[in-house]
C-alpha cells in the first residue's frame, strides 16, 4: 500500500471515531479566503492613496458611512486637518474626497465583517461541541491575532497623520507580515481539521522528510521576501531603477550602504531595499521550484501531489508579475496581482508542508 493510501485509511478511521470537524475546517478555509481578499483590498487602498482618508478609528461606531450631506462635510473637514490634504490634496473637492473615502471604508468594513465571520461561527461550533479537543485554544488565538491586526492597521494609518502624508514603511511591513501569518495559520488549522493530524512521528520515506525541510525553508524565505516587498511598497522604491536585472547598469548599485549605522540600509535605504527584494525574490523562486521538483519525486499520490504541481506555475507567474510591475513603474493592476501572487505561493507552501508532515508520519504497509 502506498504512503498516500495508508494515510487516507488512517485519516478516515480517525474521522469515523469522533464528530467530523469538516464544517469547522471549511469555515476556516472561508475565513482564509476573506483574509486574502482583505490583503488585496488593502493593497489597492494603499496604491490609490486612499488609506489616509479616514482620520479616526472607531471600531464600533464607525460601522456606517456618512449618510447625510452634513455627515460628509464633517468627514471632509476632519480630513482637511491631515498632512495628506495640506501637502498633497489641498485642491480636493468633496466629490474627490468621496472617491478616496470609499476604498478605505470598504477595507475597514471588510475587516469588521471578517471578525464577525470568525467570532459568530466560533461561538456556534463551541456551544454545539463541534470543535475537536485541542483546537479551542488555537481558534481563540486566531481571533486574538485578528484583533491585533486591526490595531496594527490603525497604528499604521496613525503614522501618516502626524507630519508626513505617508505611513511608516516599518508599520506597513508589520501589518502585511501579520496578515500573512494569520492566513498561514488559518490554512494550517483548516487542513488539520479536514485532513486530520498525524498519529506518529516515524518517517515513511526519506524523500518526504527532505521535501518537508525544504518546504519549511521556502516558506520562511517567502515570508522574508514578502516583508522586503512591503518595505519596497512603503518607500515607493518600485518607482526607481525600473530596469531588470541591472540597477542603473550595475549588479551592485552605488549608494547601497550609504546610511549609518549600516543596518539601517536594509530598512530605510530605497536603493538597498529594492536591491534586497530583487535578490530575495530570485532565491525564493529557485527554492520554491526545488520544493516542487523534490515533492513530485516522492511517493505521494492523488490530491497530495497538487501543491507541488501548482508551485512552479505560481512561482514563475509571480516572478513575471514582479518584473513587469517594476519595468512598468508599478501600474496598480499588476501591483495588486503581484501581492496576490505572494499569497498564492504562501498558500501552496503551507499545503505542501501539511501534506508532507501528514504523510511522513505514517509508514507504508508492506
Amino acid at each position: 500500500m502506498t504512503v498516500s493510501a495508508a494515510l487516507g485509511d488512517s485519516r478516515r478511521s480517525r474521522l469515523r471515531s469522533g464528530p467530523r470537524p469538516r464544517a469547522v475546517g471549511l469555515w476556516l478555509l472561508g475565513c482564509a479566503g476573506l483574509v486574502g481578499g482583505m490583503v488585496l483590498l488593502g493593497g489597492l487602498t494603499r496604491l490609490t492613496e486612499s488609506g489616509l482618508s479616514i482620520v479616526d478609528w472607531r471600531p464600533v461606531t464607525g460601522l456606517l458611512p456618512p449618510l447625510t450631506e452634513a455627515e460628509w462635510q464633517a468627514r471632509f473637514l476632519a480630513y482637511q486637518d491631515s498632512p495628506q490634504f495640506r501637502q498633497v490634496n489641498s485642491a480636493m473637492t468633496l466629490d474627490g474626497f468621496k472617491g478616496i473615502f470609499w476604498l478605505e471604508y470598504l477595507h475597514r468594513l471588510l475587516g469588521r465583517l471578517i471578525g464577525l465571520a470568525f467570532l459568530l461561527p466560533l461561538v456556534w461550533f463551541w456551544v454545539r461541541g463541534t470543535i475537536p479537543k485541542g483546537y479551542h485554544a488555537k481558534l481563540v488565538g486566531l481571533f486574538v491575532l485578528g484583533g491585533l491586526q486591526g490595531l496594527m492597521g490603525w497604528l499604521m494609518v496613525q503614522s501618516g497623520l502626524v507630519d508626513r502624508p505617508h505611513v511608516s514603511h516599518l508599520r506597513l511591513a508589520a501589518h502585511m507580515g501579520l496578515a500573512v501569518v494569520i492566513l498561514a495559520a488559518l490554512l494550517w488549522v483548516a487542513l488539520d481539521l479536514l485532513r486530520g493530524p498525524p498519529e506518529s512521528t516515524e518517517a515513511a520515506h526519506p524523500s518526504l522528510a527532505g521535501t518537508r525541510r525544504l518546504a519549511r525553508l521556502a516558506l520562511a524565505l517567502t515570508g522574508v521576501t514578502i516583508l522586503a516587498g512591503a518595505l519596497v511598497a512603503g518607500l515607493d522604491a518600485g518607482l526607481s531603477f525600473n530596469t531588470f536585472p541591472l540597477m542603473a547598469g550595475q549588479w551592485i548599485p552605488d549608494g547601497l550602504g550609504h546610511l549609518e549605522p549600516w543596518w539601517r540600509n536594509a530598512l530605510d535605504n530605497v536603493i538597498a531595499v529594492q536591491w534586497q527584494h530583487r535578490w530575495l525574490a530570485i532565491v525564493t523562486v529557485a527554492l520554491v521550484l526545488g520544493v516542487a521538483w523534490q515533492g513530485l519525486r516522492t511517493p505521494l499520490q492523488g490530491a497530495d501531489r497538487w501543491p507541488f504541481r501548482l508551485l512552479p506555475v505560481a512561482a514563475l507567474g509571480q516572478a513575471a508579475l514582479g518584473v513587469s510591475t517594476l519595468l512598468l513603474a508599478v501600474p496598480i493592476p499588476l501591483a495588486v496581482a503581484h501581492q496576490g501572487g505572494a499569497l498564492a505561493i504562501t498558500t501552496l507552501l503551507v499545503w505542501a508542508l501539511h501534506v508532507t508532515r501528514d504523510a511522513a508520519a505514517h509508514k507504508p504497509h508492506r
